[in-house]
């Protein structure tokens, strides 16, 4: 008798994890599911005794901005595979999920088929990712002077700030690297996303990750 499947889905959207529940228990019967509307829930979940073969993530939580779920939940469980599950289809964002550890990344628009056939990829030990994905674009000499310029704005503690979000450190994490309050490190992340003309960290990584960082942090060690 074979060892039934154990898949966490955190989302918190009840007609989503509705659907994923459809797709997963059509292709694989014997799998459980269990939901989570939360990072904290997640890992309550997580910390229960249940070994899970498979977590699939929502980037978009209460509670949580760009990519810190997941920045969290590999720290905690680098072994466990993580299945970004995301309405956010930019390449640039499938690209930055991947390089932070996750599994693969499954579009919400993606059909039954697709998801099924995704979570058995990696159930396999596979990578998955959606279907027409191409690599983004090369970023053009415009678009890099002017990323440049925006970070040349940056205040120094603000550029070191902005590097640890690059690495994928929480707000603590950064606290203590940098020895200050974590509600100042929260003010310096106010600053460089309205510095940078973004609406989140992770447009704020994605911008950072269109130039040699290097260059920057350089003219600011130098200064």
């Amino acid at each position: 008798m074979s060892v039934p499947a154990h898949i966490l889905i955190v989302d918190d959207h009840p007609l989503f994890v509705e659907a994923l529940q459809r797709a997963i228990s059509s292709a694989f019967a014997e799998t459980i599911t269990y939901p989570a509307v939360s990072i904290e829930a997640a890992k309550s979940q997580l910390n229960g005794g249940i070994s899970f073969d498979v977590v699939l993530l929502d980037l978009a939580l209460p509670g949580t901005q760009g990519f810190d779920g997941l920045l969290e939940l590999r720290t905690l469980y680098p072994r466990l595979p993580i299945v970004v599950v995301s309405a956010l289809e930019d390449p640039r964002i499938v690209q930055d999920v991947m390089r932070y550890g996750a599994a693969g990344f499954i579009s919400k628009s993606a059909d039954r088929a697709e998801i099924a056939a995704a979570i058995k990829d990696v159930m396999d030990g596979s990578l998955t990712l959606p279907k027409g994905y191409r690599p983004p674009e090369m970023v053009t000499s415009e678009t890099r002077s002017d990323v440049v310029r925006r970070l040349r704005t940056l205040t120094p503690k603000q550029l070191s700030v902005l590097k640890m979000l690059r690495q994928g450190l929480l707000n603590k994490q950064i606290a203590h690297e940098l020895q200050i309050e974590e509600t100042t490190v929260k003010a310096h992340v106010s600053e460089i996303l309205r510095k940078l003309n973004v609406s989140s960290r992770t447009q704020a990584v994605i911008e950072a990750q269109k130039i040699d960082f290097s260059i920057i942090l350089g003219d600011a060690n130098s200064s």
